[in-house]
């Protein structure tokens, strides 16, 4: 299902979860499953986020723009050539994003399942 499918907020998303802090994974997790859909992952390793961006079958993505010290942009790139929606997670917010990912949709850490909710929501048609 892409986004462009969704018939409206309630739909069941698969969200694959790129974090490298396990604290901050079982809060998104909790706060996914909260909301009515269902974890890929965690993953916190970039070779192994890219390994699944190939492979599995998701929706939608959350990315630390920080992984382990690599830059999550690789697994970013690798999803806008698939046509994936995401969103970044970092402490810097929207404004700490380069150029040419400045654009994306961006959640500043810490925050809160309204703020997760949202971006789902405007994945709604």
């Amino acid at each position: 299902m892409l986004a462009s499918e969704l018939s409206g907020r309630r739909a069941r998303l698969r969200v694959l979860l790129v974090e490298d802090e396990n604290l901050v994974a079982l809060l998104l997790e909790d706060m996914v499953a909260e909301l009515g859909h269902t974890v890929v992952g965690p993953v916190a390793r970039l070779d192994k986020a890219l390994e699944m961006v190939q492979r599995e079958a998701f929706d939608v993505a959350i990315l630390d723009v920080n992984i382990n010290g690599e830059e999550a942009y690789p697994i970013a790139d690798a999803l806008v050539a698939r046509g994936i929606p995401f969103v970044f997670s970092t402490g810097y917010g929207k404004k700490g994003l380069p150029a040419p990912y400045s654009d994306r949709p961006a959640l500043q850490k810490p925050f809160q399942r309204h703020d997760l909710q949202k971006f789902f929501a405007e994945l709604s048609p």
